[in-house]
């Protein structure tokens, strides 16, 4: 028995589509899968910056702390530095060199203090400033990585609409992902 084969314009361009793909399917798989990958390079890096900025914000707050404790403890020093002051000059004479004593004590303890202080003031600044520098470029990587999403997006509706002006707009979107990554990286 003979079998015959018909076939319609529309069946062999369907036909032809699943053995060969489609130039413009594949393309967008292509794009799609690199934006992907690019994706989450983008994704990690934010992660890390942010990781690593709100470490050294919370350096700057600890050492922020440390300082004011610091400060209180100056402060208790300085009162009873002045306890003995005032002792110094309400103390019988033969008493009041011990006080006297005690006085230069506070205060070599208090320059002590201040200078510890002072030390741990700059480290939190310090740390404060790593933390803000930081955020720019996580901004950056934010936003880069909102516009390959958005390219992904596009890329999808291309291949859903054969819309081709959509996958012109996609690479656009993705151009603009890529350079604020690499601004990101280098800038």
């Amino acid at each position: 028995m003979s079998e015959y084969h018909v076939h319609g314009p529309e069946s062999h361009h369907i036909e032809h589509e699943a053995q060969h793909g489609s130039s413009l399917a594949q393309q967008i798989a292509i794009f799609t899968a690199l934006l992907a990958s690019l994706g989450a390079i983008v994704n990690y890096q934010q992660s890390d910056t942010l990781n690593n900025a709100i470490l050294f914000k919370n350096e700057a707050v600890l050492k922020k702390t440390q300082a004011s404790d610091q400060w209180n403890y100056y402060q208790a020093v300085s009162n009873k530095g002045h306890l003995m002051e005032l002792a110094s000059d309400l103390a019988p004479s033969d008493k009041a060199e011990y006080y006297k004593k005690q006085i230069e004590k506070y205060k070599a303890k208090k320059d002590e203090i201040k200078n510890k202080a002072d030390k741990l003031e700059e480290e939190s600044t310090l740390a404060n400033e790593k933390s803000s520098e930081l955020m720019h470029p996580h901004h950056k990587l934010e936003q880069a990585m909102t516009l390959v999403q958005i390219a992904i997006s596009l890329a999808s509706i291309t291949a859903l609409t054969r819309k081709k002006w959509l996958f012109s707009i996609a690479m656009v979107s993705a151009a603009g992902g890529v350079s604020l990554w690499l601004m990101a990286l280098f800038g």
